[in-house]
């Protein structure tokens, strides 16, 4: 069924009338596909989701959560994570102690990938790891640290590319073994983190939308990938500048592989690369 933006304006209304969520400045379209998706897989109208939404709250915290959840990979992208490792990282690993916020930080693979960066670069325990989601399922899975391993077979070439290569000296290789991070299970389809690495982060339940639900830490480092293409450009901003108070003096920004600063955002950051440093 497809969603029609009167449609659209009374599942705002509603929700905004029964819970504290607020999706008005979402992108349209994209929770136009999802709301699509919500209505497909329980086999309703529209006219039901929003009945159910009013009345049965189960369901608004399950649709809520299907409209926010994303998804993850350890190492998605390596060619962004070796640029952290080589030029962000690098900038401050000579830091007595080292603030990140892993913000929308979904099932948590790229939290623990950056930590097993931070430890390669031997900052992992001077490092202060913050990771946040509005989605209190994806926290559990995260705090869990396992995952299926057929079903994410790219984590190992991933792993490869983002820690073994350097893209600026190919003949510079590192030998990292597998088991020092995580346990393999095939068997059982599992990949395991290791708890040294599991217990490392702080997790906690936060909205990017609501500004009074931002940490009051300052942060060196302030990951927040594949989020911002959710929120229209308004609300991008809004979020930006909050990242920006949040961020020490010099601090790095790193957006997804297909996400940038737009608007008056753009003035506030120098783009070195696939990152953003403030000014």
């Amino acid at each position: 069924m497809e969603i029609a933006e009167k449609d659209l304006a009374l599942f705002f209304s509603t929700v905004k009338q029964v819970s504290s969520y607020d999706f008005t400045e979402y992108s349209e379209k994209s929770l136009k596909r999802r709301l699509e998706r919500i209505l497909t897989e329980n086999n309703i109208d529209f006219k039901t989701l929003i009945f159910k939404i009013k009345n049965d709250s189960l369901f608004l915290k399950k649709t809520v959560k299907d409209i926010t959840v994303n998804t993850t990979e350890l190492f998605r992208d390596p060619e962004i994570w070796q640029e952290i490792r080589l030029k962000v990282l690098s900038k401050v690993k000579n830091k007595s102690e080292i603030n990140i916020w892993h913000a929308g930080c979904s099932t948590g693979q790229e939290v623990y990938s950056l930590a097993i960066m931070l430890n390669e670069l031997g900052i992992l325990e001077k490092s202060n790891i913050y990771a946040s989601d509005l989605n209190p399922d994806v926290l559990k899975t995260a705090k869990k640290g396992e995952y299926r391993y057929r079903f994410n077979l790219s984590y190992l070439s991933n792993f490869d590319k983002a820690l073994k290569e350097n893209k600026y000296n190919y003949t510079e290789k590192s030998d990292i073994d597998y088991n020092k991070y995580f346990t393999i299970k095939p068997q059982k389809d599992k990949i395991i983190i290791h708890d040294f690495l599991r217990n490392k982060p702080f997790y906690s339940e936060k909205d990017l939308t609501k500004q009074d639900n931002f940490p009051a830490n300052k942060f060196d480092v302030i990951l927040c990938r594949n989020v911002l293409i959710y929120f229209n450009l308004h609300l991008q901003n809004k979020v930006i500048d909050s990242f920006y108070n949040n961020l020490k003096e010099d601090g790095f920004l790193i957006l997804g592989k297909h996400e940038s600063l737009l608007g008056y955002t753009e003035n506030k950051f120098n783009k070195k690369g696939k990152f953003y440093q403030k000014i």
